[in-house]
């Protein structure tokens, strides 16, 4: 049952606050717009190659959590598509309940927050997104509280600098994505995810022309995006095997867990699943039915809480873990890297460029990529802050 306010309390919480933020971009989030797809009024499109809405901005929430002494714990979650959701149950639910609780019990509060809503079927979706931005603002203050990176809450740090791979090739045309995989290549990455919901007219010649563009030395990955029955995926992927195909993501709708185990045995690379997934519960039959060898969580959906029982769970299962990265203004992803560097395997972390490198302006610490890694950031708490700037891109719709 949740406390008022609770003995021995090292900081209790006084407020939390939420910002949506819209920050604008000249080319929307996977590349130019292709006929048929359009802007609507309310600024989001829809990619014909997955049939998905995204946002035409880079759209995000983050989360303040102040506590008595004065310092802040910032969070950040999944907000790219209607952000007000996610804002009203925080403003609405989690925050009041959450006031006069201690930060340093991040995890127990997490569960407490959970227990809210499970009897009503809300253990997915908009409910759990909001809940990891404000498990990322809690873990945040709790290191600030004592003066330590999240990492060493969390149980210490193995990384100090994580391997990036380089997520889409947004440009219009074939040749450009081939010459924009050669410039990443150039720039030190040795690993790059095209798209399938681009390639969409031909995949395999997608992957055989940028083996060539690259070399044969670079890790090359495909994005399926949900798009194909169980043996429709097993085909394609197998004609992707010959081009040395490092791994294969989301071939099946997402929801098709039978299908998933199905192309997991059935072909000769490793499956990557689970950025929508939020949970251990969600992750658990995965797991045991081996329906993938490398887990994805996205720390936007899961928070630091979810997101380090999930990775633990993925090592004893001997999986690897590559975590995914969207849209975000940095906060999430700090604390992405910082839970990634407290775990074993961990060979990737995957890098938005058209987001990171841009959106990293907005923020406040040592956070950085470059030469084809991650710099996990040294700062207590999330080490990273957003910039006073960023703020003029908040809205209110």
């Amino acid at each position: 049952m949740l406390r008022s306010k609770p003995k021995n309390v090292v900081d209790a919480i006084v407020s939390v606050e939420t910002f949506i933020i819209s920050i604008p971009r000249e080319v929307p989030y996977l590349g130019p717009l292709k006929e048929g797809e359009a802007i609507n009024a309310r600024g989001y499109l829809i990619r014909k190659g997955n049939r998905t809405i995204y946002p035409s901005t880079d759209m995000t929430l983050l989360i303040k959590v102040t506590g008595e002494s004065g310092k802040t714990g910032w969070g950040e979650c999944y907000g790219i598509v209607a952000p007000e959701a996610t804002k009203a149950i925080i403003d609405d639910v989690l925050g009041p309940v959450i006031i006069g609780r201690d930060p340093g019990d991040a995890a127990v509060i997490h569960e407490d927050l959970y227990d809210l809503m499970r009897v009503r079927g809300f253990f997915g979706g908009y409910y759990l997104d909001a809940l990891a931005g404000v498990d990322i603002a809690l873990w945040d203050l709790a290191g600030k509280n004592l003066g330590v990176p999240v990492s060493t809450l969390l149980g210490g740090r193995r990384h100090d600098t994580i391997r990036a791979y380089v997520s889409g090739l947004p440009k219009a045309t074939l040749k450009e994505r081939c010459d924009l995989a050669a410039y990443w290549v150039g720039k030190g990455y040795k690993g790059i995810k095209f798209a399938a919901v681009v390639s969409e007219e031909d995949i395999v010649k997608e992957m055989a022309a940028l083996r060539e563009a690259v070399g044969p030395d670079i890790d090359l990955m495909v994005d399926l995006h949900w798009k194909f029955e169980a043996s429709e995926a097993i085909r394609i992927i197998r004609r992707l095997e010959p081009y040395n195909l490092y791994f294969a993501e989301a071939p099946v709708q997402p929801e098709n867990l039978e299908g998933q185990a199905r192309v997991a045995a059935g072909i000769g690379v490793p499956l990557a699943l689970g950025e929508e997934l939020r949970t251990t519960y969600e992750y658990r039959p995965r797991f045991e039915k081996r329906a993938m060898s490398i887990v994805q969580p996205e720390m936007g959906h899961t928070g630091i809480t979810e997101f380090i029982r999930i990775g633990q769970m993925a090592q004893a299962f001997h999986m690897n873990i590559m975590p995914h990265a969207s849209i975000s203004v940095g906060i999430f992803m700090a604390a992405s890297l910082q839970a990634s560097s407290a775990l074993q395997n961990v060979p990737y972390h995957e890098y938005q460029h058209s987001i990171f490198d841009r959106n990293l302006t907005y923020t406040k610490g040592d956070m950085a990529s470059g030469e084809g890694t991650y710099v996990v950031p040294t700062g207590a708490g999330l080490g990273v802050e957003p910039k006073e700037e960023v703020f003029e891109f908040a809205i209110r719709r």
